[in-house]
């Protein structure tokens, strides 16, 4: 970044440092330390500095506090760790990064999408509302957060613009061209266009505030109010389609056979009732003689994650990395599965769950914000929560029986989808934090480093589990999940982060491009729309091994141009 902005005493200091002799450098003075905190200097150029300097650089620059995450990673690298050792603690906090992608991951497919799924089974929602909705926040729920976290400090705003747009680049080329080779399929021509065309309205309207380099609270809230408009014209356009079809298989059934026949048939042939095959399949495996599990089995079967079938193709470092960390979920989240006799009720471990919960919420929230707040000074907040669990835990443990759950068993999902939000919403502060850290000690921005480590972490799920449906011969619901979740990760990823950004520092939001790189960003996933939303129509919307070799060569060369451009290669005259 060119710090031609800043102070040009401080700016001069920091040259000079820079430029002399290792062996000649020493630490910063008391003087150079006040400058330095009241000096606009952003934490890049702590690199530029001795090492002997860098520790104190990170202390006295306020942009070097993160205050979101448990961990000051620039203190670990420049003050806790040896020079010497910087590239050990690279390596380790690479390795960190993926367990914390492991553990968005588990979070969001075994904990949080479940419970919004049973949420949206007692709200009685159709399947397209719910899918528009709490299925695409499930989904995109470390994007989202990711954003949100990214968007709370100005200067990592960049990490969420790389990653949104670059994986809205990854989704529409990678993962759609994927499909394509796996299964090439003749995708549904209405709903297609209308994801292409909505995605590159909220793609063009992200362009214009980057371009501003600022917006208002207005404009936000319409920008978020795009997304309602979306949510509205699927279930009009659903509605719609339903009706068409159901008029066509009337005319069609009316012209085959005239009523009087369809009625004798009907008769004839009683129509098996709703969900006759699923009790079918669970008297097939209900136990013979009646069998009353003990509370201590309810609760250590509960607390066993291991399916045997999956358990045996998984290999050894696998198992020994997620069970633990699956367990310790499983003590902390409640889920909830309507499709389940006993939609998952686990007396014992539900509450448990009343104790767990609320403290995880309480210690995870704001990255530990509120771990040590005390209740008018005297009162700490955590004590508050464990006394109330453990009120809650006694009153629902002595209501309640083994094999019946009770009539506010839903509630229970409402509580699972919190905690899951809230660790959810911990660890991509985290990795917002680390990311940044490693953008600060590589020297790159965090543009690139949204782009590619935080954009693939993210969606390299997506991508394994579309490629799957594809294989299992559903390429259509496959590349409907491609276009249907960027459209929700970019509108409230944006949208939530720029709120956030305003009520942290009460003012506008002030967006801090990173030069040609976000505008290669954009343009390639503009270029990448347009391309879709003119070569699908004019091969008849026929998505063949051609068209998906096309986008996996799209994106290697955006690759190429990107990381060109980020290492100076590519620059303006």
């Amino acid at each position: 970044m060119s710090p031609a902005g800043y102070a040009p005493p401080l700016l001069l200091l920091l040259l000079a440092l820079g430029q002399q002799p290792a062996a000649a450098r020493a630490p910063l003075n008391n003087t150079q330390l006040a400058a330095l905190r009241d000096g606009n200097v952003q934490c890049d150029l702590v690199m530029n500095l001795s090492a002997a300097a860098r520790c104190a650089f990170v202390k006295n620059t306020p942009d070097c506090n993160m205050e979101h995450g448990f961990i000051n990673y620039l203190h670990v690298a420049f003050c806790l760790l040896p020079p010497s050792l910087t590239p050990l603690t690279i390596t380790l906090c690479i390795v960190w990064l993926l367990f914390l992608f492991l553990i968005l991951g588990l979070i969001a497919s075994k904990f949080f999408c479940p419970n919004l799924s049973a949420i949206s089974t007692s709200l009685h929602l159709t399947h397209n509302v719910a899918g528009v909705t709490f299925l695409a926040l499930g989904n995109g729920a470390p994007d989202v957060f990711s954003a949100i976290a990214a968007f709370s400090h100005p200067h990592t705003a960049g990490l969420a613009v790389g990653a949104l747009f670059g994986a809205g680049i990854f989704v529409t080329t990678v993962v759609a061209g994927s499909v394509a080779l796996v299964k090439p399929f003749t995708v549904a021509s209405r709903p297609f266009l209308r994801d292409v065309i909505f995605y590159m309205a909220a793609v063009y309207w992200t362009f214009l505030m980057l371009y501003r380099g600022t917006t208002s609270l207005g404009e936000v809230l319409a920008y978020l109010g795009l997304y309602v408009v979306y949510v509205v014209t699927v279930i009009i356009s659903a509605y719609i389609y339903n009706r068409q079809k159901n008029s066509l298989n009337s005319s069609v059934r009316s012209a085959a056979q005239n009523p009087d026949e369809l009625h004798s048939s009907d008769e004839d042939v009683p129509a098996p009732p709703e969900g006759s095959s699923q009790q079918e399949y669970e008297s097939e495996y209900r136990p013979l003689l009646p069998y009353s599990e003990s509370t201590s089995q309810i609760l250590f079967s509960s607390l066993n994650p291991v399916d045997s079938r999956k358990w045996r193709r998984k290999p050894w470092s696998w198992r020994a990395l997620k069970t633990p960390l699956e367990v310790l979920l499983l003590l902390c989240i409640p889920v909830v599965d309507p499709d389940k006799e006993d939609r998952n009720w686990r007396r014992p471990l539900n509450c448990f769950h009343l104790i767990t919960a609320p403290l995880v919420c309480v210690l995870a929230f704001q990255s530990g914000m509120y771990g040590v707040y005390m209740i008018e000074g005297q009162f700490p907040l955590w004590l508050l929560m464990l006394l109330m669990g453990l009120f809650l835990c006694g009153i629902v443990f002595w209501t309640t029986t083994n094999d019946r759950p009770p009539k506010y068993h839903p509630l229970f999902a409402l509580l699972g989808f919190v905690v899951s939000a809230v660790l959810i919403s911990a660890a991509a502060s985290e990795v917002v934090s680390l990311l940044h850290m490693l953008g600060v000690v590589l020297r790159l921005s965090n543009t690139v480093l949204g782009l590619t480590l935080l954009a693939w972490g993210n969606s390299i799920g997506d991508c394994f589990s579309d490629i799957t449906i594809a294989r299992q011969g559903y390429p259509r619901m496959a590349i409907a999940a491609c276009f249907g979740g960027i459209i929700f990760n970019m509108l409230f990823g944006v949208g939530i982060g720029c709120l956030v950004q305003m009520v942290n520092m009460h003012d506008g939001v002030q967006f801090e491009t990173e030069g040609l790189l976000t505008w290669v960003l954009a343009g390639s996933l503009g270029v990448s729309m347009v391309l879709s939303f003119v070569i699908v129509p004019l091969s008849r919307f026929h998505l063949g091994r051609t068209y998906g070799i096309f986008l996996l060569v799209f994106y290697a060369v955006f690759l190429l141009v990107a990381l060109l451009t980020e290492f100076g290669a590519i620059h303006l005259v």
